[in-house]
């Protein structure tokens, strides 16, 4: 029996230059030993655009941003510190990078990769935090799984 390979459905919130960053700068986590989970919901409410987590335990936040505009009438990123242990955002190659804070890795990222163009400083969540998240993205993720192999199952549960 051929089996035809999971496909995630596309959730809409993204335009269609989010949606590349987001592919590249997943590709880029994964060729650096992070796993990421995108639009996962915080203990905020609010929704960061990537989670990632690395084989040490560190957590990463990713926000894409994909437009100067979108930049510029988004505060809500300074919450995100709350929740990792490094705060980066990620753009298109043309974006300009200068008016992106300094203390805020960069990612420069279309749909097929990314490059870091600055670190992020590391600002360590307390163990309670980390353990929170580590959960809250473990449980994302294998939900996420199980909504693709058995969409009925998770069927009105937010991951």
């Amino acid at each position: 029996m051929i089996e035809s390979p999971l496909v995630v459905p596309l959730d809409g919130r993204q335009s269609d230059m989010a949606r590349a960053i987001q592919r590249g700068a997943l590709r880029y986590l994964v060729a650096s030993g992070l796993t990421g989970v995108p639009e996962l919901p915080l203990a905020s409410g609010r929704r960061a655009d990537i989670t990632a987590l690395d084989p040490r335990g560190e957590i990463w936040i990713v926000e894409i941003k994909s437009s100067v505009i979108d930049f510029r009438t988004d505060h809500k990123w300074h919450e995100y510190r709350l929740f990792c242990d490094r705060l980066f955002f990620a753009v298109a190659p043309d974006f300009p990078l200068d008016i992106l804070p300094e203390d805020t890795g960069i990612l420069t990222a279309d749909a097929f990769g990314a490059a870091l163009m600055r670190a992020a400083p590391h600002h360590p969540m307390p163990a309670a935090t980390r353990r929170a998240m580590t959960l809250r993205l473990a449980r994302a993720a294998a939900g996420r799984m199980i909504a693709l192999m058995d969409p009925e199952a998770m069927r009105g549960i937010d991951l």
